[in-house]
């Protein structure tokens, strides 16, 4: 019988730590391996899978090498036998090849039938509600089309709901990532990506870039907001009637290379998603990229 996932977590965890000793250094909260949603408690059960045994072979490893040192060194006192002309052995040649073949075939099959699972995008009850993102340096515009509201380096979003954020960049390529929600993914300029990602819960996700882009991409970070969704009809009402539209001089101050607080608009100019004309269409569940326009229909 093979090993239950769900029943050991914690050799998981030890796993984990034995194969990344660093993390030590990186603080108490490993947001990493406190998943809030489907798509990252997918992903925190493969990187279970794959570190039980990559750790099980470090151990191995570490005990045989022990062994060596020990039964082999060169003392006077030592029994060990001598054999220099030793031509190796195929049982355990044997043994040695199809032990790797095995645990890469234990963590690649559920890796890849995962990974295309995850490219789907759930849609149960209508479309996912769709967010526009667009990594700027050094901060996060986030747009909502079907409810016209836009924010800076924070973005609210309902909990138990399949969110499609469509990724681009208007200065250098950069990655979007919300280690509590699910993985990251590149922002490039003139392309669109898809990235889906639902919290589980309602609370505060930190949101991050994880691409170097300049002096102050340590400091490019978001806020994930996840609320009831009568909350966020509640707060997307409440910004129609309070909120003032992204004017084009606000949107060049923007597009400046610095630090920026928070900031939310209702109403925005249509050309500050730069791909644009780039969208998504769904296609049994997979989200796929329109082409781009051709250089002489977007002369024309």
């Amino acid at each position: 019988m093979g090993l239950r996932l769900g029943s050991n977590r914690k050799l998981a965890l030890l796993a984990i730590l034995l194969l990344t000793p660093l993390l030590s250094g990186c603080g108490q909260d490993f947001l990493l391996l406190k998943p809030a949603g489907p798509v990252a408690r997918t992903e925190m059960h493969l990187m279970e899978r794959a570190a039980i045994p990559m750790g099980i072979v470090i151990l191995f490893v570490i005990v045989l090498l022990a062994i060596v040192v020990i039964r082999f060194r060169d003392t006077p006192d030592n029994k060990a036998p001598y054999t220099p002309d030793w031509h190796g052995s195929k049982r355990l040649e044997t043994i040695w090849f199809v032990i790797p073949v095995l645990i890469l075939a234990f963590i690649s099959v559920p890796m890849v039938k995962q990974t295309f699972k995850l490219a789907k995008v759930p849609v149960t009850s209508g479309d996912p509600i769709t967010i526009d993102v667009v990594s700027i340096d050094w901060k996060w515009l986030f747009e909502y089309p079907g409810q016209k509201v836009a924010t800076v380096n924070y973005v609210k979003i309902p909990v138990n709901t399949p969110v499609l954020f469509e990724l681009t960049a208007y200065s250098p390529m950069n990655t979007f990532w919300v280690p509590q929600l699910g993985g990251m993914e590149y922002t490039m300029p003139g392309r669109v990506l898809p990235l889906w990602l639902q919290a589980s819960y309602a609370g505060v996700y930190t949101g991050r870039s994880a691409n170097f882009s300049g002096s102050g991409y340590a400091k490019m970070i978001f806020s994930v907001d996840a609320v009831s969704s009568s909350q966020f009809q509640s707060w997307i009402s409440q910004v129609a009637s309070t909120a003032s539209p992204l004017t084009g001089p606000e949107y060049q101050s923007l597009l400046q290379q610095d630090l920026v607080q928070t900031q939310t608009y209702y109403g925005y100019p249509s050309y500050t998603f730069p791909s644009q004309l780039n969208g998504f269409t769904l296609n049994g569940g997979m989200y796929i990229a329109s082409p781009l326009p051709s250089k002489k229909s977007t002369s024309a």
